[in-house]
């Protein structure tokens, strides 16, 4: 437990996110991108691909991630908005959750950095659907 606050002792993801080395590569993410490590692709284009998560917090969880590797949203640059990369990673999650059948809602989550529980210095969102989201989520 936390000094502070009643959280559980840290483990899984906040514990990888702990002990991610940073902005280094590569990631798994990259090593699916090069088809080096297998994943269930639900939606590719050439700016983008969008994959089931290995372990699912919900029914439906995938990921959406850029081709380009950017660490982390908050080394997000002027060059991403030129060409509405963020824009486009949030309408393929928009239609990939169509796509899986979540229409009656979903959640988005962008972990940044290591107090924000990322483990995978590579820009990703996470949608994950197909139940009720508790509120608030951290």
């Amino acid at each position: 437990m936390c000094d502070w606050c009643p959280c559980p002792p840290r483990d899984g993801e906040v514990a990888k996110a702990q002990r991610a080395a940073g902005d280094h590569a590569p990631t798994i993410f990259s090593k699916i991108l090069a088809r080096t490590v297998p994943a269930t692709v639900l939606y590719e284009d050439e700016k983008c691909m969008a994959f089931r998560d290995v372990a699912p917090q919900a029914p439906v969880h995938f990921l959406v991630i850029p081709k380009q590797p950017i660490p982390r949203v908050s080394r997000v640059g002027p060059e991403d908005t030129e060409v509405s990369l963020l824009g486009h990673l949030l309408v393929v999650a928009s239609r990939t959750a169509r796509a899986e059948g979540l229409h009656d809602g979903y959640r988005v989550v962008i972990n940044d950095g290591k107090h924000g529980a990322q483990s995978v210095y590579h820009l990703h969102l996470h949608v994950l659907g197909g139940r009720q989201m508790g509120w608030p989520p951290g």
